[in-house]
């Protein structure tokens, strides 16, 4: 997959105001549906921006229906094992990235998904297929976001602004507390990229026991000097309270953190880390609550709504026809566009999150890292 098409900058549908007042109103009622849903996020400004752009618009539309939320998605993959086991399935419509997406798919736990008759397709015509392109990445997830895990620092407690994600291994210059991501993904990725590896090399060198040393080992240099997170508010929080100079988090976070509170805080590109997050439905739902679950996704992944979605935080649409709707924050007036991680000056060098070999070793190397933590 080449990043142009990553990123979703492909030529754009065109759209016209005729167009949106038809897709608006040809949304049909929902027959046989539940009245009552159970979303799963990520909880934080992520989780406002869905509400606000796709939620509250379908509830508007759709009166009468429940939502109630659930922030475990970074739990997805133990719980909808769990739940499959027990035979007990309490979730309805989940958001999940795209390496934990192919796992669900790949055990029986997501339900397949055929784009082009159960997604809208773009305002001119186009099937979901070809708007969504490659980032329909098993046929179980419905793509919503291109984000990125990124480092943000205090300007105020670093000499210069750190240009290099190296600069999360140099104490001499950059002393302190750091953030990382409780997980072996991205900081793997980043120690062998600061032991020397290539870019290009990195996922040759991870597959071998001795590459997987080497990135430990280049971990172990910062080990005591890291405050491990498991959620998206907390490095935003740490860096706020000045308990670290830099961290690690999503960069929707990060841009929450700058542009709407205001906090003394940089944001580092280099190396951030491109991954995809979208929708799944858990397989064996009552036929009600799977009829509610793809009404409700068919709208929320509609050109306008992932459009929307960027009204309020800092991640692209993984439709290619949402894509030049982007405009301004819903409520600081401000350009998004610069924001974004898919914005040529902040992708300058960027790190393409390799889900599907992720989707491999992923439990593996959870275990290793688990180990490598309580030593």
């Amino acid at each position: 997959m080449n990043l142009k098409t990553m990123l979703g900058l492909g030529a754009a549908a065109a759209v016209s105001a005729a167009g949106w007042a038809a897709m608006a109103e040809d949304m049909p009622p929902c027959e046989n549906c539940a009245n009552e849903m159970t979303i799963v996020s990520w909880g934080g400004a992520y989780q406002e921006s869905q509400r606000k752009a796709y939620v509250e618009p379908y509830k508007a539309l759709n009166p009468g229906v429940n939502v109630i939320w659930d922030e475990s998605s970074a739990e997805a993959v133990a719980k909808m094992r769990a739940m499959a086991e027990a035979g007990n399935i309490t979730w309805d419509v989940v958001d999940v990235v795209a390496s934990d997406a192919i796992r669900l798919c790949d055990e029986g736990l997501a339900m397949p998904i055929d784009p082009d008759t159960q997604l809208a397709p773009a305002p001119d015509g186009t099937p979901a297929s070809v708007d969504f392109g490659d980032l329909l990445v098993t046929e179980c997830f419905i793509p919503q976001i291109v984000y990125s895990t990124a480092v943000g620092y205090r300007t105020d407690m670093v000499s210069e602004p750190p240009t290099s994600i190296c600069a999360i291994f140099d104490l001499e210059k950059y002393p302190g507390k750091r953030a990382l991501e409780k997980r072996p993904i991205g900081n793997l990725e980043w120690a062998l990229y600061c032991d020397g590896v290539a870019k290009e090399d990195i996922y040759d060198v991870l597959e071998t026991e001795e590459g997987q040393a080497r990135a430990f080992a280049k971990l172990d240099t910062i080990k005591d000097h890291v405050i491990w997170w498991t959620a998206g508010a907390e490095t935003p929080q740490l860096l706020a309270d000045g308990e670290v100079v830099m961290g690690s988090t999503y960069n929707g976070r990060l841009f929450a953190l700058i542009a709407e509170q205001k906090q003394p805080v940089g944001m580092l590109w280099d190396m951030q880390v491109f991954d995809l997050d979208g929708w799944v439905i858990p397989a064996g739902l009552p036929e009600d609550r799977k009829n509610r679950a793809l009404h409700f996704v068919r709208f929320a992944t509609d050109t306008q709504r992932l459009a929307d979605q960027a009204k309020y935080i800092a991640y692209g649409p993984a439709r290619k026809s949402s894509a030049p709707l982007v405009g301004k924050h819903a409520e600081l007036g401000i350009d998004m566009a610069p924001h974004m991680p898919t914005n040529p000056d902040n992708a300058k060098n960027t790190l393409l999150y390799n889900y599907e070999w992720w989707a491999d070793y992923r439990d593996d190397l959870d275990a290793k890292f688990q180990a490598w933590l309580s030593q």
